[in-house]
């Protein structure tokens, strides 16, 4: 679907939910929109978007301290927003389940409802280095969100660039 399909807050008629959809870089969404990515409990992010979260936000000490496991969802509050960081595998070596990845964002979700969060931006999450079908987790999207009141935002890079980005983000 196209944004311009969409009506207000990412819903598109009563009981309905979809995610915006946006070409371009993740982190020129709004600085005061929490941002989300998923990582191992190792919380290595040594390869594709997760270097970059690194990077932005470090904290990966405190991460850790978290000693979240698979299915939950650690969090860091940088500025205005909070930076969720989906726990989907025990090692970084590892591939997510789609098990693995509802559960810690449903972990996000009551942290989103507890914290007044309202708006979620993320890249489609699972579906780069972790080989999961974007058919299936925007389905579980929506089924996660349909009734909150919260918009996701799901940010793809252009095809080229996203090749660049994960060839550079390699190990």
């Amino acid at each position: 679907l196209s944004t311009e399909t969409h009506l207000e807050n990412g819903h598109l008629a009563e009981g309905s939910w979809t995610p915006f959809y946006v070409t371009g870089d993740l982190f020129s969404c709004p600085a005061d929109e929490a941002l989300a990515h998923c990582i191992s409990e190792d919380c290595r992010m040594g390869a594709g978007i997760a270097v970059l979260f690194r990077r932005r936000f470090g904290g990966v000490s405190e991460l850790k301290e978290q000693k979240k496991l698979t299915g939950q969802c650690a969090v860091l509050k940088r500025d205005r927003r909070f930076v969720y960081y989906l726990i989907t595998k025990k090692n970084a070596t590892q591939k997510p389940t789609y098990d693995g990845l509802r559960q810690s964002l449903e972990d996000m979700r009551s942290h989103c409802v507890e914290n007044g969060v309202t708006r979620i931006s993320m890249p489609r999450i699972g579906c780069g280095l972790d080989r999961l079908e974007w058919s299936k987790v925007s389905v579980m999207l929506e089924q996660v969100f349909r009734h909150t009141g919260i918009s996701v935002t799901v940010y793809s890079l252009l095809r080229k660039a996203e090749a660049t980005v994960m060839r550079e983000n390699m190990r």
